[in-house]
């Protein structure tokens, strides 16, 4: 792709600090949801003087909107969920080359092989489930396409990191597998949009049982106290493709100094603070430790896998649309 040329920032890269004076706006493509990181960004444009244009949606739709408008595109940094959505945009050339010293920041696992891409934060799929309904989870996420468990899981297909799990079940447990699992899923599963509505009705006991992000529990169990729950947390068996450990992570599209602040920005001990505090994501620079509420990174029964291998969006978003999931 061609990229589009910016004025050069008057801004220690490694400080992050001083003002830019009559800079362009960056643009932002957010894949990321705006209460989690809008924040975040504020912060950024308070620390280094730049104005960030966010244009926010769901990560499988706002990488589809940047290879849709190709060289023409208005992004200059994509900012979503998931190896999949990252990985398809780097197949697909719409990244430039990150700098060294920054992806050195982030251990090689959470990164792209061709150094396109970053992770800025480290997430985990979870099963939640009501302690009230509920006296066994199953020992693998594919347990949930038992007749046992029909209405009693719920599932958000339209969110990002549920499609990255669902091409790292097709990477895992091969296509065959990966689609008699989603048409169960279609008949049986109860449909969400987010992540934080299946956390909602597994803890109100609207259904027994859920998947979603760690941290969506984690926060709940903060604001509420753990000890007041009425849902668990919970990982499949040993390496399973259920407890995927996946990143949120960022690709520039449009190279300028404006948008390789940002990146390092996100990779700065001010800003892997705030997901360890405040989003309650997992780190990714070893400067900043996890919240002691998680489970660390290295200790999560994940399958084997390289992000770098899920890069397939397009193929699972069009499996799910045959099951009836999109």
């Amino acid at each position: 792709m061609l990229k589009k040329s910016a004025a050069i920032l008057a801004v220690s890269m490694l400080g992050l600090t001083g003002c830019v004076a009559e800079e362009e706006a960056l643009t932002l493509y957010s894949g990321r949801k705006e209460n989690l990181v809008q924040p975040l960004i504020d912060q950024f444009t308070e620390d280094t003087g730049i104005e960030v244009d966010v244009r926010y949606a769901g990560t499988s739709e706002t990488a589809a909107l940047i290879l849709e408008e190709g060289d023409n595109t208005n992004a200059d940094v994509f900012y979503g969920v998931g190896g999949a959505a990252l990985g398809a945009l780097s197949a697909a050339g719409a990244f430039v080359e990150l700098d060294q010293d920054v992806l050195d920041l982030v251990p090689e696992a959470y990164r792209s092989a061709d150094d396109e891409w970053v992770g800025t934060s480290g997430r985990a799929r979870i099963l939640v489930y009501n302690t009230e309904t509920v006296a066994e989870v199953p020992d693998s996420v594919l347990d949930l396409a038992n007749p046992e468990w029909d209405g009693r899981v719920a599932i958000a297909p339209s969110y990002g990191s549920f499609q990255a799990f669902v091409t790292a079940m097709r990477v895992v447990e091969g296509e065959q597998v990966a689609r008699d699992w989603l048409n169960a899923m279609s008949e049986q599963a109860v449909i969400f949009g987010r992540d934080e509505e299946v956390m909602e009705a597994v803890e109100s006991g609207q259904v027994d049982t859920g998947m979603v992000n760690h941290y969506y529990w984690n926060r709940r169990g903060i604001e509420q106290g753990y000890d007041n729950l009425t849902s668990a947390a919970a990982f499949f068996g040993t390496t399973d493709v259920g407890n995927l450990v996946n990143v949120a992570g960022v690709g520039i599209v449009t190279d300028s100094e404006q948008a390789r602040t940002f990146v390092e920005y996100l990779l700065s001990d001010s800003a892997q603070t705030y997901f360890a505090e405040t989003t309650m994501e997992y780190p990714l620079v070893s400067t900043v430790e996890a919240a002691e509420e998680l489970i660390p990174l290295d200790e999560i029964p994940t399958a084997e896998l390289d992000l770098n291998d899920i890069d397939q969006l397009d193929r699972t978003l069009e499996m799910m649309r045959e099951a009836g999931l999109l």
